[in-house]
């Protein structure tokens, strides 16, 4: 299926093929080996080239860079085909370039797009994204790591934490302040992952596991003063824009994490006997999955409005606020899945190796990654002037 054709011509059938062939490749390359890679701390660089070719990485970006334009709602379905594997670890790392790349795209230079965006969607090189701190996570307005320039170089001193591809990224993504305090003096760079100064430390996790995180040590790190992205001191805004997208995909990712969940706890009710009768069979276990069921309908109708409303256009600050409250209800969504999924298995629910215990363990960081709850339900309450 020639993925360009698809997007070109975006239909019902197109979209169901793209599925199709989505869900093939995931079958195929990704969901027999999730588990072991979990276990293993890590999965095959190789799979990013597989997933470049299957037409997934270049989803949504531009033709001229090997990328393939296209709606948001063709980006979802990529995203969900990949969740439906259930190993948030696999999609945040697979498709890390997701947050790394657009604010190249949207605001370098040519000669450092087509540097980094060709081989990245390509699946030969990785694109990572570092904002937060040890210091501190979602007010990036007060991120202390410090870029200063120097003759034709900025050299940058700071830390940065919980950088997902952090150890094996090509090309990081650095917010830095380059000015004065807050907002108004930050600035991103293009750090290539073997730039002197740099030294990366892997960081042990609750979830996640088969996902490299890191904590980034920036000593004294010299890159060529080309590699600022945009104009010095106005990276704010570009990071506030990169935020929408990521929360729209994780809610994406929630939703459809959940939803396994459901899958999985019912398929164990159906065959699971207890009292000579199968679980299902219990009105207390039909109740616990139509709660399941209800909570995911909700969020997916609303994401799917969202996404209708990104593709028309209509982003405005009222659809900036329902996206922080989606974030927030896709990811509560997961969470409720997950524990009903696991008290319904029970044992078996608590075992390494079922999908449910595993989104079990990364609930937490889909609920704090892209903005944590509380300042979701801020930032939307600002939005709508409340």
């Amino acid at each position: 299926m020639n993925i360009s054709t698809v997007a070109a011509n975006l239909g019902v059938a197109e979209l169901d093929a793209f599925r199709d062939s989505t869900r093939r490749f995931v079958e195929r390359e990704i969901a027999p080996f999730v588990a072991a890679w979990d276990e293993a701390g890590t999965f095959p660089r190789e799979l990013y080239r597989k997933t470049a070719a299957a037409g997934l990485l270049g989803v949504g970006y531009p033709e001229e860079y090997g990328g393939t334009p296209a709606p948001m709602r063709l980006r979802l379905v990529a995203t969900e085909e990949v969740a439906r594997a259930g190993s948030g670890g696999l999609m945040a790392s697979l498709f890390s370039h997701s947050i790394g790349l657009p604010p190249i795209l949207a605001h370098g230079s040519a000669a450092l797009k087509e540097r980094i965006a060709r081989p990245v969607l390509a699946g030969e090189k990785i694109a990572a994204l570092a904002i937060t701190e040890p210091g501190g996570g979602s007010d990036v307005a007060r991120l202390a790591c410090r870029a200063r320039r120097d003759g034709g170089e900025w050299v940058i001193d700071g830390e940065k934490s919980f950088i997902t591809s952090g150890l094996r990224a090509d090309w990081i993504t650095v917010a830095v302040r380059t000015g004065s305090p807050g907002a108004a003096g930050i600035s991103l760079v293009a750090v290539p992952g073997d730039a002197p100064g740099l030294e990366r430390t892997p960081l042990a996790k609750m979830g996640w596991w088969c996902s490299d995180t890191a904590l980034l040590r920036f000593g004294g790190c010299r890159i060529p003063a080309d590699h600022l992205i945009g104009e010095e001191n106005a990276g704010f805004r570009a990071i506030m824009e990169n935020f929408n997208g990521e929360r729209l995909l994780m809610s994406a990712g929630a939703a459809v994490f959940a939803q396994v969940c459901f899958e999985e706890a019912l398929a164990w009710a159906r065959q699971r006997k207890t009292f000579g009768a199968a679980l299902v069979e219990h009105q207390a276990i039909r109740h616990k999955l139509m709660d399941m069921r209800m909570r995911i309908a909700s969020a997916k109708a609303w994401l799917d409005a969202l996404v209708d409303r990104h593709d028309a256009g209509r982003t405005d600050a009222e659809w900036v606020a329902e996206l922080c409250l989606l974030k927030n209800h896709a990811t509560q969504t997961m969470q409720f899945c997950a524990d009903q999924a696991v008290q319904i298995m029970g044992a078996m629910g608590y075992m390494r190796g079922t999908k449910s215990e595993r989104i079990y363990r990364e609930v937490k960081v889909m609920m704090i990654g892209g903005g944590a709850e509380e300042i979701m339900k801020e930032l939307a309450a600002r939005q709508l002037g409340i």
